[in-house]
């Protein structure tokens, strides 16, 4: 380490397809820090829930299967594996169905106390990089940085459908204004700018640009 630095926590949060993923991944490899994605833990939940033949909307049920995943995060030939008890389930998390999934257990309080506090004893060591959607106001309020991803909703429906072509741009923009609701009018620790977050419009802008941008913001509180 560089005499004078720290290993410091950084909170990326934002709605989906603002870039936060991606950005966060490109900061912690070049910071040479831990990198945790919390969206892989919902999407665990709802991934089992949806091979289980249950409701993500049972509340009750999301709670209890919380309550029985194990997650483990590796670095892989440069690529992130989450494996859900045991299971490589690095693909199957990713699918939309999975993240609608995903968004419907994170309401749950049962289910967010359940995965809180390994968030937060991954964060607590310092050197980490952490994206979602309540980092920053919920899991590590004392993070050194907090960063708030945002793109207009036009940029990130192209975002999407750049990745899922074969479903239609304008229902693709339907699906994430919906997501935005759902995710922002939650009762338990809903998607909002934390006071203390630095805001990062990545409308029409490059990875490499806002990844620039979060690492200079790093630097200056002693990453």
């Amino acid at each position: 380490m560089i005499p004078g630095r720290v290993r410091i926590a950084i909170a990326i949060d934002g709605p989906a397809s603002s870039g936060k993923g991606t950005v966060a991944r490109f900061v912690a490899a070049r910071l040479g820090y831990s990198y945790v994605d919390t969206g892989a833990l919902y999407r665990g939940v709802g991934l089992a829930l949806m091979r289980a033949g249950m409701d993500p909307t049972d509340a009750e049920a999301a709670t209890e299967m919380a309550s029985k995943l194990a997650f483990r995060f590796e670095w892989r030939e440069g690529s992130l594996r989450v494996a859900v008890n045991g299971v490589d389930e690095s693909e199957a998390i990713r699918g939309e169905a999975v993240g609608r999934a995903a968004s419907a257990v994170a309401v749950h309080p049962g289910v967010r106390s359940a995965l809180l506090q390994t968030q937060r004893d991954l964060g607590a060591r310092g050197g980490v990089v952490m994206d979602g959607r309540d980092i920053g106001t919920v899991v590590l309020p004392n993070a050194q940085l907090k960063v708030y991803l945002d793109a207009s909703l036009d940029e990130r429906a192209r975002r999407r459908h750049a990745e899922a072509p074969g479903v239609a741009l304008e229902e693709v923009r339907r699906q994430l204004a919906a997501r935005d609701q759902q995710d922002s009018g939650r009762a338990t620790a809903p998607l909002k700018l934390a006071e203390d977050a630095e805001y990062v419009d990545t409308t029409g802008r490059s990875v490499e640009e806002v990844v620039q941008q979060v690492i200079a913001l790093a630097r200056e509180r002693g990453a």
